[in-house]
């Protein structure tokens, strides 16, 4: 990675028992999930209510990059939709 940043960012809808986190607990309903690759080798996991100004750790961020954090963000997001007080997944998939 270059010193440019890699981020995604999407709408998820979160599943019967949202999201941990690490600030205020479990949060459900339309959220906003931003997954960005930085130094040291991490990514950061972040969620919000979607349209709200706070972003809020998801609990287990930051997770190791193995050189796929698109599918970091990928797994993220369906662990979410899921639900089950989802969290950051350990290692990406594959």
């Amino acid at each position: 990675m270059t010193g440019r940043q890699q981020q995604w960012q999407d709408r998820v809808t979160a599943g019967p028992g949202g999201a941990m986190t690490d600030e205020v607990g479990v949060i459900t309903g339309p959220l906003t999930l931003r997954t960005t690759a930085v130094a040291g080798g991490l990514v950061r996991i972040e969620i919000q209510y979607t349209d709200a100004e706070e972003w809020y750790t998801l609990t287990g961020s930051p997770v190791p990059d193995r050189g796929d954090a698109a599918a970091v963000h990928a797994a993220t997001l369906a662990a979410i939709r899921s639900g089950h007080a989802a969290e950051a997944p350990r290692t990406a998939p594959g």
